[in-house]
């Protein structure tokens, strides 16, 4: 049963994972441009977000031991990051900081996520299925109305940690390349 579920995890999470990041997108967007003030500084914080996520992306390619790859640590990761977001609805003079930091962060974990997705056996299945699990999802969330960014966001993370979580508690934390 445990093996049952673990190949089931492995399988459809990274999916789920890399769907759901494109599905908060715009309102990450919407989050990230009520605190960044100014469009310059919001155009700095997705440099650093790209910046980063070139080098986690290196960071997992360049791995001698590609069998061990903590993914259930950026799960949790991630989910951190997106849960800081509700924390963060105070208006305070470190916010930008604050912002570059969380940009820093997930641009990282999401560059060394896609490194080692792109390394999977179902990565090519996912490919085709994201691009319809997306546009389900963001059909679907066009008919609802989101009351706020942040809840939708740390509604997100929370489920990204929990499976994180899970996965780290439950010993998958280092998991093979499928």
């Amino acid at each position: 049963m445990r093996e049952e579920i673990k190949k089931r995890l492995d399988r459809f999470l990274p999916l789920v994972v890399t769907v759901g990041q494109v599905a908060v997108f715009p309102y990450y967007i919407i989050w990230l441009k009520e605190i960044s003030l100014t469009y310059t500084l919001f155009s700095l914080l997705f440099a650093g977000f790209s910046f980063s996520a070139a080098l986690g992306y290196r960071v997992y390619q360049t791995k001698k031991n590609k069998y061990r790859s903590y993914i259930s640590l950026v799960y949790t990761g991630m989910g951190m990051v997106y849960l800081s977001v509700y924390f963060l609805n105070e208006r305070l003079e470190i916010f930008p900081y604050i912002a570059l930091l969380i940009q820093l962060v997930l641009g990282f974990l999401q560059g060394y996520f896609r490194a080692w997705h792109l390394e999977q056996k179902s990565y090519k299945m996912h490919a085709v299925h994201h691009y319809l699990l997306v546009g389900v999802s963001m059909l679907g969330l066009s008919l609802i109305k989101v009351l706020s960014p942040i809840g939708f966001l740390s509604c997100f993370g929370f489920f990204i940690l929990a499976f994180g979580l899970f996965r780290l508690i439950s010993g998958f934390s280092v998991s093979k390349s499928n």
